[in-house]
């Protein structure tokens, strides 16, 4: 009896080349077609009966939407989400944003569908959609042994500050980091070294635009003002938020 030479067996191999696809849950077909094509997303797909299929394209992956399950709420954000890695995030929250800016007028920073803040060394950053997914794109080398919740070798007013920072890009609380630096500049401003407490005052006004509660903004301000910093000082605060321009009316004079 004859045997198939090597080259004629079938080739039932599995081979290293899988390509993963997120499939998300979509409550609006055309609030999701929108969305993406104002961020420069290519449709590569689209289907709205017998149900919506979805498919979008751009640079280098891709993102498919199938039907919601009955009665999904997307405010409650508990609907979907997917991690995209990349080489560095800075580039992708700039292009983003700039889209934004020439389809909607302003970055879109609060509610459905939203871009989270991107801090200057940040390793990553999210977009939620309107369906209420997150994407969320991470630097390949983000470091693996961080530290949700405050670096324990830090203390008083340091601690606050880290542990914010974690509540704010990684957890994506901004309500949960307002409340630790007002608490922890009340409990440690005192006794902490007046850049820790020009940092979380910045901090705050970031976070009293994002969380739309801007009557205390020219309070801090001014508590901002009043602190002695070297200029080496007033960049590190800069540093700690977003939009370093938006301290520019309290740290426009070097002290």
């Amino acid at each position: 009896m004859s045997h198939p030479s090597p080259q004629e067996q079938p080739d039932d191999r599995v081979r290293p080349n899988e390509t993963t696809v997120p499939l998300l849950p979509c409550t609006s077909a055309e609030e999701m077609l929108a969305f993406w094509r104002a961020l420069g997303f290519t449709v590569t797909y689209e289907q709205r009966k017998p149900y919506v299929y979805l498919a979008f394209r751009w640079s280098g992956f891709e993102l498919h939407y199938g039907p919601a399950p009955r009665g999904l709420d997307p405010a409650a954000e508990h609907t979907g989400s997917c991690l995209v890695l990349v080489d560095s995030v800075a580039p992708y929250h700039a292009t983003f944003t700039e889209a934004m800016r020439r389809t909607y007028g302003k970055v879109l920073s609060r509610g459905l569908p939203r871009i989270t803040r991107y801090r200057p060394g940040a390793s990553r950053f999210s977009i939620v959609d309107p369906s209420g997914n997150t994407v969320i794109f991470i630097r390949r080398d983000e470091p693996a042994e961080l530290d949700y919740g405050g670096a324990k070798e830090l203390t008083g007013l340091a601690r606050v500050l880290d542990n914010a920072r974690i509540l704010r890009e990684f957890k994506r609380d901004d309500r949960a980091a307002f409340r630790a630096l007002n608490s922890g500049l009340r409990r440690h401003g005192d006794a902490a070294p007046p850049v820790e407490q020009a940092v979380a005052l910045a901090c705050l006004i970031e976070l009293s635009d994002a969380l739309d509660e801007p009557e205390r903004v020219p309070e801090r301000g001014e508590r901002l003002r009043s602190l002695r910093l070297t200029l080496a000082e007033q960049e590190r605060v800069r540093q700690a938020v977003a939009a370093p321009d938006s301290l520019d009316p309290w740290l426009s004079e070097p002290r």
